[in-house]
């Protein structure tokens, strides 16, 4: 039985009004048929955002689960992202990736890290050009700095729609989310049990009184910071306790409790 579907936050500036779930399915290290399985069942549980990439290699799997759901396409939202040695062939690879999943357009497109360690405002314009072009329907970055977003938006007057980042409790860091919000951009954050030990006290404490798990905790933390996450599964039971988080609301006592983890 389908979960409630995932609060969503909209993304602006090169996401054009783009309704972006605020939990989603990571496929890192899922392939084959293990890989279409998988997003056909976090889409049977209400997933409606699936996060991809070239290099993942799986990227005509998720496609097919997609078309395979039964979902309208305008449902779901899948991301995937340009390999940093891909740059400079942006449209190429822009239209590989259209044909291994199948889709007449992608919904967020990515530059998965910064080309030889640099922002590449050159690469940033094809993005936009493929977006104006309707090959995609938001453009965005992940694993920039902020002076590298900054570097895209003085270069193109557009600053990306998404940021796609590490994060999780241990590496929260306020100005880091109020330097994106000032900019305008979503942080997404990815890997994010791995990125905290779980049995921190202020985690476990919080699933104790709410009668959850803590990757549990860890999920809805993101949420009421309004931090896209998408935990990576291939099982279907740990796919639902990740989505069910919308039956509880942590304090803001919790709250700053599990943000001084990043200060510990």
């Amino acid at each position: 039985m389908p979960l409630p579907p995932s609060p969503t936050t909209t993304i602006a500036a090169a996401g054009g009004g783009l309704e972006l779930p605020l939990i989603g399915l990571g496929t890192w290290q899922a392939a084959g048929e293990v890989a279409h399985r998988a997003v056909l069942d976090a889409l049977e549980l209400g997933y409606r955002l699936v996060d991809t990439a070239t290099m993942y290699g799986n990227e005509r799997e998720v496609g097919a689960a997609v078309r395979d759901s039964g979902l309208e396409r305008g449902e779901v939202v899948v991301t995937t992202k340009l390999r940093q040695n891909q740059a400079g062939r942006e449209r190429e690879v822009v239209r590989e990736s259209l044909r291994l999943t199948g889709l007449d357009v992608l919904d967020l497109w990515l530059v998965h890290w910064p080309p030889g360690g640099q922002a590449r405002p050159d690469t940033w314009e094809r993005f936009l050009e493929a977006r104006e072009q309707g090959l995609v329907r938001a453009v965005g970055v992940s694993n920039y700095s902020v002076a590298q977003i900054d570097e895209l938006i003085a270069a193109t007057g557009v600053a990306p729609a998404v940021n796609q980042v590490r994060w999780g409790p241990a590496l929260h860091d306020e100005g880091v989310l109020r330097a994106h919000a000032e900019r305008g951009v979503v942080l997404q954050g990815y890997s994010p049990f791995k990125a905290t030990d779980l049995d921190a006290a202020p985690i476990a404490a919080a699933a104790r009184a709410h009668g959850v798990s803590t990757r549990q905790v860890v999920v809805r933390w993101h949420l009421q910071h309004g931090v896209v996450v998408i935990p990576k599964s291939t099982d279907r039971t740990r796919m639902a306790e990740n989505l069910d988080v919308l039956g509880f609301e942590l304090s803001g006592g919790e709250l700053a409790a599990i943000d001084a983890l990043g200060r510990a």
